[in-house]
C-alpha cells in the first residue's frame, strides 16, 4: 500500500486536488503558483515553490507531513535548513508550527481525495504484472502513445549506456563490443547473462585467429561453455571438439564458465543453449568481422540475411550432445533474426553514430527499429489483451520497458498512464 505521506507528495506535486477557493488553516486565500521541485536530499520536501497568500507572493520551500505534529517530532523546529519553508502541508492539522527562528509558518490542510486513495491502493496492491489492465482501455490513446514514445527511448538509452561501458572496457574496440552484445543476445532473454559471460571468457580476436575452421570455433565456444564434458559428450563429434578445445585452452589459458548456469527447462528444443551456440559458431565462422559489413548496409532485408545461418550438420539430428533426435535443420529464423537486429544492431548503430559524429547511423537505427515487426512474447500478448497493439519493433520495445521498469516494480506513481488513472 502506498504510504499516506508518499501519496500526499504525489498529490501535491501533480496538483491532484481541488484548487478552487484554497485557504490556509487560518482562513487566508491561498494560490499554488508552482508546487516546486522534489528534493531527494536533506531539507524540505520541495524547493523553489511559489505561492500566493492573500496579496503577497512567496518563494521558497514546502514541507509535507501526514500529521502537522510530525514537524516537531522530526526536529524541523530546531533545524535551520527549514527556515526557508514558506508553507507546511499536512493531511491532519493538530496545531501551529514554527521554524528555528520562532516564526509561524503558514499551513494548508490537504486531504487526499478518496478516489485517488482507492485507485492508488488498487494499482499498488495488485499482484498482476500489469496492474492497470482493466483501466488501460479507458486512458486516452494520445496519452498512451506519448508515454510509449518516452519508454521506447528510455529502453534504447539503457542499451546505449551498456554499449558505452563495453567500449570503455575494451579500449573502444567496436568488434569486441559488438561480439559481446551479439553473444549476449543469442541467449534470447533466459540465457542472456550466461551467454555474455561466455563471450567475456573468450576474446573475439581468439575466435578470429581460428575463423577459417568451424570445428575450432565450435570447440572454443562449446569448451568455454563447459559443455564438452557431460555424460552425453562421448560421440566422435564431441571427442573431436574436446581434443581441439584442450589444445586451444592451454594455448590461450582459457577458463570456462560453469555449464550448469545455462538453462533449458521450459525452453523449446530448437532454442536449447547448445543449438544457439552452434548457430553462433556458424555465424562467426561465416561472417567474421561482421560489424563493419553491417555499417555498409542500410536495407533491413539485407541486414537480416547476414544473420540467417544454420548450425552444422551434427545439430540437424541433435538438440544436445549425444542425444539423437528427428532430423531438423537448425537455422536462425526470421523472428530470431529480428530479435538480434533489435537488441544488437540498432543500439550499436546508434552508439556508432554518436561516437563518430555521423548522424546518419542514428537515423538508420531508428528507421530499422520502426521497420521491423513487433516482437511476439508474453509481455506483448498481455498488453494486447488490454487493447494496446504495437505497430512495429519500437512499440514492442516501449511496452517491454514499460512492463519491466514500471509495472513489475510497482512504479505506477511514476508512470504517465498511472498518473492519468489517478487524476481522472
Amino acid at each position: 500500500m502506498a504510504t499516506s505521506e508518499y501519496l500526499l507528495h504525489y498529490v501535491w506535486k501533480y496538483r491532484i486536488f481541488d484548487r478552487t477557493d484554497l485557504q490556509t488553516v487560518d482562513g487566508e486565500p491561498l494560490e499554488i503558483i508552482d508546487p516546486g521541485v522534489r528534493n531527494s536530499d536533506a531539507g524540505a520536501d520541495f524547493f523553489n515553490a511559489k505561492i500566493r497568500i492573500g496579496e503577497k507572493i512567496w518563494a521558497g520551500d514546502v514541507e509535507l507531513h501526514g500529521s502537522s505534529d510530525e514537524w516537531t517530532r522530526h526536529g524541523h523546529h530546531t533545524d535551520e535548513r527549514f527556515n526557508s519553508v514558506i508553507l507546511h502541508v499536512a493531511e491532519r492539522v493538530k496545531g501551529s508550527v514554527r521554524n528555528q527562528k520562532g516564526a509561524l509558518i503558514p499551513q494548508m490542510q490537504l486531504i487526499i481525495p478518496e478516489k485517488v486513495k482507492r485507485s492508488a491502493d488498487y494499482l499498488l496492491n495488485s499482484r498482476s504484472n500489469l496492474p492497470c489492465r482493466y483501466q488501460l482501455p479507458l486512458v486516452e490513446r494520445e496519452i498512451v502513445t506519448t508515454w510509449l514514445a518516452a519508454t521506447g527511448i528510455e529502453r534504447l538509452e539503457r542499451k546505449i549506456n551498456d554499449i558505452r561501458k563495453h567500449l570503455e572496457r575494451f579500449n573502444n574496440s567496436w568488434d569486441q563490443a559488438f561480439y559481446v552484445l551479439l553473444t549476449r543476445n543469442f541467449g534470447f532473454g533466459l540465457n542472456s547473462d550466461i551467454f555474455e559471460r561466455l563471450a567475456l571468457s573468450l576474446p573475439f580476436n581468439c575466435i578470429m585467429r581460428h575463423g577459417d575452421s568451424l570445428l575450432q570455433v565450435e570447440a572454443l565456444l562449446f569448451g568455454q561453455a563447459g559443455m564438452l564434458y557431460g555424460d552425453g559428450a562421448t560421440d566422435d563429434y564431441c571427442q573431436q571438439l574436446r581434443r581441439e578445445y584442450e589444445f586451444l585452452r592451454l594455448k590461450y589459458r582459457l577458463q570456462p564458465v560453469p555449464s550448469y548456469l545455462f538453462k533449458q527447462l521450459r525452453v523449446r528444443p530448437n532454442a536449447f543453449p547448445q543449438v544457439r551456440i552452434a548457430q553462433l559458431a556458424a555465424l562467426l565462422k561465416q561472417r567474421g568481422r561482421l560489424f563493419p559489413l553491417l555499417l555498409e548496409e542500410d536495407d533491413p532485408a539485407q541486414l537480416r540475411l547476414y544473420f540467417q545461418v544454420e548450425a552444422s550438420d551434427y545439430w540437424h539430428t541433435h538438440y544436445s550432445f549425444g542425444k539423437r533426435s528427428t532430423k531438423s535443420r537448425k537455422y536462425l529464423g526470421d523472428s530470431s533474426c529480428n530479435v538480434i537486429l533489435i537488441n544488437t544492431v540498432v543500439p550499436m548503430f546508434f552508439v556508432y553514430g554518436q561516437k563518430t559524429g555521423q548522424e546518419k547511423f542514428c537515423e538508420r537505427a531508428m528507421q530499422l527499429l520502426e521497420s521491423l515487426k513487433p516482437e511476439r512474447n508474453a509481455i506483448i500478448t498481455e498488453f494486447e489483451k488490454a487493447g494496446i497493439f504495437p505497430a512495429n519493433a519500437f512499440d514492442s520495445q516501449a511496452l517491454i520497458q514499460l512492463r519491466r521498469a514500471y509495472c513489475e516494480r510497482g512504479k505506477c506513481l511514476y508512470c504517465k498512464i498511472g498518473y492519468r488513472i489517478l487524476s481522472r
